[in-house]
């Protein structure tokens, strides 16, 4: 079974940072394609990032320079280092994972339907 679990949330004051992690498990990580999505109370679903199976990343515009996406496959895990948080950046966080070797991973990853699986969310707050 295809397991995502998004932890690292938290409360931070704008300009300050955070790591999310992606505990993945139930598949072969090495297979599979990774994503970021966030949403906010009353706004649609965004796409923030996603690496693929190579280490090819891309990023919503939005986080471009603030935010980077790395993975650990050894730990099955992916993360999201944000820098410089704003509250915009104010969301539920959620991973997602598609099966397939992607040679370079662009804006396409940052579809939801692009995604077969997906797991609970983290919250990020950031107040001003």
């Amino acid at each position: 079974e295809v397991q995502l679990q998004a932890s690292g949330g938290g409360l931070v004051q704008a300009g300050g940072s955070l790591r999310l992690s992606c505990a993945a498990s139930g598949f072969t990580f090495d297979d599979y394609a990774i994503g970021w999505f966030r949403q906010a109370p009353g706004k649609e679903r965004e796409g923030v990032s996603c690496i693929s199976t190579t280490g090819s990343t891309a990023y919503a515009d939005s986080v471009k320079g603030r935010f980077t996406i790395s993975s650990d496959n050894a730990k099955n895990t992916v993360y999201l280092q944000m820098s410089s948080l704003k509250p915009e950046d104010t969301a539920v966080y959620y991973c997602t994972a598609v099966p397939g070797v992607y040679s370079r991973i662009g804006v396409g990853g940052l579809l939801w339907g692009f995604y077969d699986y997906w797991g609970q969310g983290t919250q990020v707050t950031v107040s001003s």
